[in-house]
């Protein structure tokens, strides 16, 4: 576990640069559609600011999910069930944590599905 509480603060500070230049993203397409033809539907270009405006929002929702994901990694570091397999109650593999901070299943449990 050395080195875990650094790696989900660098992961965690990275999510949150992401999420701030998504909504600065957004808010430029949502900006765009204002200047745009209302009508979508026969507007060539309506269904692309559409679509970027779903996109953009999309992967905003993604950081968010990934942001409470982190957060609840940092709560189990500190209450020291980080790296302990949710549904067996083993060890995560080191490896498994380095490359997915913040798995709460080790790899034995899904692969079980």
């Amino acid at each position: 576990m050395d080195g875990a509480r650094e790696l989900l603060e660098a992961e965690r500070e990275q999510a949150l640069r992401r999420l701030e230049d998504l909504t600065g993203a957004f808010d430029e397409v949502v900006a765009a559609t204002r200047d745009a033809n209302a009508d979508d539907e026969h507007d060539p270009e309506g269904a692309t600011i559409a679509f970027e405006r779903a996109q953009v929002a999309a992967l905003a929702r993604q950081a968010r999910s990934h942001l409470a994901e982190l957060a609840e990694a940092l709560q189990r570091l500190d209450d020291g069930s980080y790296g302990v397999c949710e549904r067996c109650g083993q060890a995560i593999a080191s490896a498994r944590l380095e490359a997915r901070p913040t798995a709460r299943t080790c790899v034995g449990c899904v692969a079980a599905g």
